[in-house]
């Protein structure tokens, strides 16, 4: 574990950039999922698993790749997936191609709820993310949220406990 003595503490340039990524972090989910409960009655979450399923080829995800997809974990994607299939907007079936794993399909009628909350989403997200930015700034930040999405996925320590003695960074880089 790293010591007060050993710590990097960040420079006045790393911390206002730190504040500014933890304002959206902090701020943006609630108001994007305030404007999907608002304007077409689900969560974000609901609206970024139907969306990334109308995306699919055939409309349709093995539930394992829909969670990696949706940056959600297997449990939680199950209990969403099973609410929109009461609501009918998607079902499950076995693969077609193995039979061992579970598509998650859109339907019809899911289908139609993306095609009529997408306008409304599209629009939140001009107006609280892209607008203020030139279209250089839209292509920085594409390319930051890039950087930092795979830092995130290459960078996370197992499952497993990681060794208190070690820092997070030392967890993540040794896999421990």
């Amino acid at each position: 574990m790293t010591t007060v003595e050993e710590t990097r503490w960040l420079t006045a340039g790393e911390q206002d950039a730190w504040i500014g990524v933890m304002g959206l972090v902090l701020r943006l989910p609630g108001l994007l999922d305030h404007q999907l409960q608002r304007d077409a009655g689900m969560g974000m979450f609901d609206y970024v698993v139907l969306s990334s399923l109308s995306m699919s080829d055939g409309r349709m995800l093995r539930m394992s790749a829909l969670a990696d997809l949706v940056h959600g974990s297997l449990s939680r994607l199950s209990n969403v997936v099973k609410r929109l299939e009461q609501q009918q907007l998607v079902r499950r079936e076995p693969d077609p191609v193995d039979g061992r794993f579970t598509v998650a399909i859109l339907t019809d009628a899911g289908w139609d709820k993306v095609v009529a909350s997408a306008p409304g989403h599209v629009d939140a997200v001009r107006h609280l993310v892209l607008g203020p930015l030139t279209a250089a700034q839209v292509r920085q930040l594409a390319e930051i949220g890039r950087r930092i999405n795979a830092q995130l996925v290459a960078g996370l320590p197992s499952e497993t406990a990681c060794a208190p003695e070690k820092s997070f960074a030392e967890c993540c880089e040794s896999g421990d």
